[in-house]
């Protein structure tokens, strides 16, 4: 027996807005990618070096579906920014268990692998590159581990914005009323941001 065939964009859409749970999981499905490159880059490499990446972004996924009753649908970018919340809650939880096992983590620190296979290598590289020239992400794994390396160097206040803004898909407004600074302040730090990350890239 074939699979049923995917809704087109536009009616899971419409029928997200409308509170059509089977149109949100497959919106869900469909933003797989930012929500794993998201907790990636908020999870920084100590939490990349212990967790299973993938396990975190079925967790995620299992409990935003549960959560589906209290979601109010205003559009897809807003959709992949309660998701993200969902994604944060996750990593906060996993860095005050280490911390509570009273772990060095910082010294626990090992590589882990780009992505947890091939199959979902490339989605996040895409993802990646909204953030950089793609050429620098063009040899793949190698170049996602120095990607995340040289985006954990970033401050806190920078990650965010730029995650918000190209990972995520908010525009200013929303991001400067998330973060609670103004629309200029956000740009700044997105252009900022972009420019320190480059530097460290090259």
């Amino acid at each position: 027996m074939s699979a049923p065939e995917a809704m087109p964009p536009d009616t899971v859409i419409a029928r997200a807005a409308a509170g059509d749970r089977k149109a949100l999981g497959e919106l869900l499905v469909r933003n797989m990618p930012q929500l794993e490159a998201y907790l990636r880059l908020q999870a920084g490499a100590a939490i990349r070096g212990k967790e299973s990446l993938s396990d975190l972004v079925q967790s995620v996924c299992v409990e935003a579906l549960a959560d589906l009753s209290g979601f109010e649908f205003r559009g897809e970018p807003q959709f992949r920014h309660w998701l993200c919340k969902h994604a944060l809650h996750k990593v906060v939880n996993k860095h005050e268990y280490y911390k509570a096992q009273k772990r060095d983590i910082a010294r626990e620190v090992h590589h882990a692998p780009a992505a947890d296979s091939g199959a979902v290598a490339d989605p996040l590289l895409q993802c990646y590159a909204t953030m950089c020239t793609p050429s620098r992400l063009a040899s793949g794994r190698e170049q996602l581990r120095a990607f995340e390396a040289a985006f954990d160097e970033l401050p806190d206040d920078y990650r965010e914005a730029i995650t918000l803004q190209r990972i995520v898909g908010l525009d200013y407004p929303e991001i400067a009323a998330s973060m609670q600074r103004s629309e200029g302040a956000v740009r700044n730090l997105v252009y900022r941001g972009l420019a320190r990350l480059s530097a460290q890239l090259q």
